[in-house]
């Protein structure tokens, strides 16, 4: 196809400044890039953090934002060889690594110290045409429809790899917190396809309803509970009362990671995942240690990771509820991420031609 030398882009001219949709030029990929014509891109709460510079790391500036691209390779350096042009291929959060440090040899990607973050440290998805290093970006399987793939991309992959640290296994019971958000929803059904059992917890009766939907055996109303109530009302959810054997932090506020620790179960799991800007990790040093509780950190997942996390998808074990909408509507997809009104994930269609 031919590769037009103009595109439409949302960008972020100054750190903290919003998006601006404007067309800018189409770059060419180095010697182990493709670039791949982006179809649809997942709006991930990361995104709005990185707009609103959130995050003590460094981003480039002026920036294009994405990380959940899905679209077709249209052009490749002279030293790729495992996809071709004409492929379907994912863009994710993790841009590129340099493969040889001690974290990458031991499949580590994402703690790689140079590792290239799309839509922070290099310019991401929220445009039509976008370069990526070809041995991070996913080759997805023909026919795999575009728009429900993109969230798969980054809130798919984070989730199922928080599931795989969280050592849950199947029969046991996992409490989600920020259950009914894009990354809830899909974390619900990879637990459900890797057979836990799901307490969900959220607020509304929205979220409520599509909690049931994915398969959560109960759903737990945090706005409706004081702290103790909380409390008392997950670990109630468990057949003998002890609590879920592990707890997925998906929430964008503090309070929820001070709360885990109280009713997760003895020897259980808190992984947190959900980034919240100035947030801290609180925890009561004696029940900690008497109740032996893991608390961990998970972040995206390494190239396998991806490839599992996908092919969950393609099996039809996952379904993505996602709301399409233009890339020029990107502003007004921020302002309900900042309202707490999103429900699913939001996706951005790339303008045509």
């Amino acid at each position: 196809m031919d590769i037009p030398s103009k595109q439409w882009a949302q960008v972020i001219e100054k750190p903290a400044t919003d998006v601006i949709y404007k067309q800018i030029p189409v770059q060419h990929p180095g010697p182990d890039e493709v670039l791949v014509n982006i179809k649809y891109s997942g709006v991930c709460h990361t995104d709005l953090h990185a707009m609103k510079g959130d995050w003590p790391l460094k981003s480039k500036s002026p920036l294009v934002g994405g990380h959940e691209g899905a679209g077709v390779v249209v052009s490749k350096g002279n030293l790729v060889t495992e996809i071709d042009i004409g492929d379907l291929a994912g863009v994710k959060w993790l841009n590129g690594s340099c493969l040889t440090c001690e974290f990458c040899r031991q499949s580590d990607e994402p703690l790689c110290p140079t590792a290239l973050l799309s839509g922070y440290t290099v310019d991401g998805t929220f445009q039509q045409y976008c370069v990526a290093k070809a041995k991070h970006v996913s080759k997805l399987p023909k026919e795999t429809p575009l728009d429900t793939v993109a969230p798969i991309l980054c809130a798919g992959i984070t989730v199922y790899k928080g599931l795989k640290e969280s050592g849950a296994r199947a029969g046991q019971t996992v409490a989600i917190v920020g259950a009914g958000g894009g990354l809830g929803s899909l974390a619900q059904q990879y637990a459900k396809a890797m057979g836990l059992r799901v307490i969900a917890i959220d607020s509304g009766e929205d979220k409520r309803k599509e909690c049931q939907e994915m398969g959560a055996e109960v759903f737990i109303d945090f706005r409706k509970s004081r702290d103790l109530d909380l409390v008392n009302a997950v670990k109630a959810a468990t057949s003998d009362r002890l609590g879920p054997h592990a707890v997925l932090l998906l929430a964008a506020s503090e309070l929820p990671f001070q709360q885990a620790t109280s009713y997760v179960r003895p020897h259980g799991t808190i992984v947190a995942i959900g980034m919240p800007a100035h947030a801290y990790l609180k925890a009561p040093v004696f029940n900690t240690v008497v109740r032996m509780i893991n608390i961990k950190g998970s972040y995206v997942g390494n190239r396998q990771d991806g490839y599992e996390a996908i092919d969950f998808f393609t099996r039809g074990l996952i379904h993505a509820p996602v709301k399409v909408v233009p890339l020029s509507d990107l502003g007004e997809v921020y302002k309900l991420m900042e309202q707490e009104e999103i429900v699913g994930r939001y996706v951005l269609k790339m303008p045509q031609g």
